[in-house]
């Protein structure tokens, strides 16, 4: 049996920030999850429908893997990506890295993994290995999966050759943290600007601020979209609060994010920033519940009070984006004056 020491196997709420945690505690890099989330500009919206799909999908996050180049290019971190369409140099490249005492993070579709509940395919699924024997492979996934868990290594075979959409050929990765890591605090402002211009000027409607005005048009209509409701809305409202967002559709962990950036910046842009964050992402959990509700009794009336909720939370987040957009320039550390370095990240050796 091959495995790597000194792991953290630590599951947190989302799953590519929980693999990010792993690799980087690793390195002796210790963030909180909602840091890794904001730094890695990790907010966003989706509204995605199309011919091929049974119902309509509502995202919260950039695409997969986006938030792992995003973090590692702030923080300076040496990001090797791997992938090939060879199952056996697929597996080389992950004992190589394991064998050398690395872990590894992995992107795979979920519906293969022999304990992950519910059974859905998802190919954007990121966990982080850290050891094998001959039958197994050892894994850290999100907190509601069961953190340190173990997968059959022809589960974990099926799961990385995967094919449809948000898979990626075998993608495995690496994180190296340099020596002289610049201090991760300058890359706040940047971070948040960036996903604030983002979802301010998305490139298409479906995407951004206007995409959850469109959602706010559109999740009325959806009891005429599905010949299942009673299936296809609740388990919509699952997406959006239980599988991996953190709750809110990754409303809360911004909200948190913005909460630790108050206490190292001074900024009123950024206070209310986070005090529209923090109403928008109960917004985002009562339209859950009422999409929930109305699949379940099937009452057009939760529709359209969603459909209402969606507008005011349009308005709200493209307010509070607005509002971060302009903390370049404005923002002031807010360390110097505590007396204490409040920073939530630390070197662990």
């Amino acid at each position: 049996m091959t495995t790597v020491t000194d792991i953290d196997a630590r599951g947190m709420r989302h799953c590519e920030t929980t693999a990010l945690g792993v690799l980087l505690r690793h390195q002796g890099l210790d963030l909180s999850e909602p840091m890794l989330f904001g730094l890695g500009t990790g907010l966003s919206f989706l509204y995605w429908d199309g011919k091929t799909m049974a119902f309509p999908f509502l995202g919260g996050r950039v695409k997969p893997f986006d938030l792992t180049r995003n973090l590692a290019g702030r923080l300076g971190l040496d990001l090797l990506v791997q992938e090939t369409t060879s199952p056996r140099k697929a597996w080389g490249h992950v004992t190589a890295a394991l064998d050398a005492g690395r872990p590894v993070g992995l992107q795979l579709d979920s519906y293969h993994l022999d304990y992950f509940r519910p059974k859905v395919h998802f190919g954007g699924h990121v966990v982080a290995l850290y050891g094998y024997d001959d039958h197994r492979a050892y894994l850290v996934d999100t907190d509601q999966q069961g953190g340190a868990v173990s997968v059959s290594l022809d589960g974990l075979a099926r799961a990385r050759a995967a094919r449809g959409p948000m898979t990626a050929r075998h993608r495995s990765f690496t994180l190296t943290a340099p020596l002289d890591l610049p201090d991760p605090r300058g890359q706040i402002v940047p971070a948040i600007t960036a996903c604030a211009d983002a979802f301010l000027d998305p490139p298409i409607a479906n995407l951004g601020h206007r995409g959850v005005e469109k959602a706010g048009r559109l999740v009325p209509t959806w009891l005429q979209r599905t010949d299942h409701p009673e299936r296809d809305l609740p388990q919509a409202a699952v997406l959006m609060e239980k599988a991996g967002t953190g709750g809110a559709l990754f409303r809360n962990l911004y909200r948190d994010f913005l909460a630790e950036c108050t206490e190292l910046l001074d900024s009123h842009h950024l206070r209310t920033g986070h005090t529209l964050y923090t109403e928008a992402a109960g917004l985002w959990t009562y339209a859950a519940t009422l999409i929930a509700r109305a699949g379940e009794t099937g009452d057009q009336q939760c529709l359209t009070q969603v459909g209402s909720i969606l507008g005011d939370i349009a308005r709200i987040e493209r307010e509070a984006m607005r509002a971060l957009s302009r903390l370049g320039g404005t923002a002031r550390p807010a360390w110097p004056s505590r007396g204490s370095d409040p920073i939530p990240l630390r070197r662990t050796s």
